[in-house]
């Protein structure tokens, strides 16, 4: 697992988004062969999706073939309800920019039966080939989409009941009125998270502090879900500075010194975007010929 720390939310978000740009041009999807990108809502991305915006507005990528699944809806929610996930991902993204309609899969809250509708959606994932990239926020619990302390690591895509604290949480999008809020949410589950080929989580604020500390220098736990990219082969959590007062000094200087010996020393060029090294330069090859290796 990579940790990237930087300065602020708005460091946090570009570097983010640009990653999510690079990847997509590294991959140079096609009609028969679509990016698979799994997203967000709630207040962690909307910086990321307006970098993501503007990139696409100067042309420097397209999303003509890339592939959506959100990880959840609020249940009894319309789609046209400006509350509905369906209502965040069209605001703040999927109406700026060039993606085809047909390719966006959101979670349908209204479904008459819900279960199959959580069937139907593990089922559209799998149809496209699975998800090359998830992208994920967390609350202060280290819940990762709805998938809240005490959820499964293996669950799928379900009906779950949303936490007392969650929905007050949540209260402020509906004018304060815990009663307007919705008490049940379609989400995918940590399992279908951790199917993703790669994960990636931003977690900024002191607020969820220690939700990275029980991430990084502690063991898996379903209550803290978010820590169950321990165990996933490509994941890495972009946070700032704020989100690791409580790790221990030693941590954060470890994961820094990490990226200065990868930009220092062993140079940029040389690293994939996910941090492998399929080369060196011919400096450092003609040194040592059996540089082949990957910096997890």
């Amino acid at each position: 697992m990579r940790l990237i720390i930087r300065q602020d939310p708005e460091s946090v978000a570009y570097y983010t988004a640009n990653y999510i740009k690079q990847r997509i041009l590294e991959f140079n999807p096609t009609a028969e062969r679509p990016f698979v990108l799994g997203l967000p809502t709630g207040s962690s991305p909307i910086t990321v999706y307006r970098h993501l915006v503007e990139f696409n507005r100067k042309k420097e990528i397209s999303f003509q073939h890339v592939v959506t699944f959100n990880m959840d809806e609020y249940v009894g929610l319309p789609r046209d309800h400006p509350e509905s996930y369906h209502s965040f991902m069209f605001n703040h993204l999927f109406k700026h920019i060039d993606i085809n309609p047909k390719n966006i899969h959101i979670l349908n809250g209204c479904a008459e039966e819900l279960d199959k509708e959580c069937t139907r959606y593990e089922e559209e994932i799998k149809k496209v080939g699975g998800i090359e990239l998830f992208l994920g926020g967390i609350g202060p619990d280290g819940h990762i989409a709805f998938n809240e302390p005490g959820s499964s690591m293996n669950s799928r895509t379900r009906v779950k009941t949303l936490a007392y604290e969650t929905v007050l949480a949540n209260a402020r999008f509906f004018g304060g009125d815990v009663n307007k809020v919705p008490k049940l949410a379609l989400t995918v589950g940590v399992g279908t998270v951790m199917d993703a080929r790669e994960v990636i989580v931003i977690i900024t604020g002191a607020h969820k502090a220690i939700a990275l500390n029980k991430c990084i220098e502690e063991g898996v736990n379903h209550m803290w879900t978010v820590s169950a990219i321990q165990m996933h082969p490509s994941a890495m959590i972009v946070c700032d500075e704020d989100a690791t007062l409580e790790l221990h000094v030693k941590t954060v200087r470890y994961f820094k010194s990490i990226e200065q010996v990868q930009e220092q020393l062993i140079g940029r060029d040389n690293i994939g975007l996910k941090g492998s090294i399929s080369s060196l330069s011919k400096m450092n090859q003609d040194n040592n010929p059996h540089y082949n290796y990957s910096i997890q």
